[in-house]
């Protein structure tokens, strides 16, 4: 009797098994990256939301900066201001506010959010610095 040539049927399932396994864990790492992109993406657009909020005004009202609103791709944007402590024996020259400004937005279900902060200073009282 001569030796069968060609593969076993179990050869061929175990070969088909590994080969499913291997492509699983491929697609899973793709699919992790892709994520990983678009989320990057979004944080990306909110800091830039958040700047260009910040960038809108220069200096701080008086009675201060509360305000919100939405864009159109669906992001939440918040800002708010207070005065900054200043201590009772340094005479300053420019009140300065800090500025918060929150972006969240809502990704495959789960509620993300981006925060900036800075310092502007107060405008007089006829909208200068």
């Amino acid at each position: 009797m001569r030796s069968a040539r060609g593969f076993s049927l179990i050869e061929v399932l175990v070969a088909f098994s590994i080969m499913a396994l291997a492509l699983g864990v491929l697609y899973q790492s793709g699919a992790g990256s892709l994520r990983a992109a678009v989320l990057s993406d979004q944080y990306v657009r909110a800091a830039l939301w958040g700047q260009s909020l910040i960038d809108a005004l220069e200096t701080v009202p008086a009675g201060g900066w509360h305000d919100s609103g939405s864009t159109e791709d669906g992001f939440h944007w918040q800002i708010g201001s207070r005065p900054l402590q200043e201590s009772s024996d340094v005479d300053v020259a420019i009140p300065l506010h800090e500025v918060a400004v929150t972006i969240d937005w809502t990704d495959r279900g789960r509620r993300r959010e981006f925060r900036i902060a800075t310092v502007l200073p107060q405008a007089d009282d006829d909208g200068e610095r």
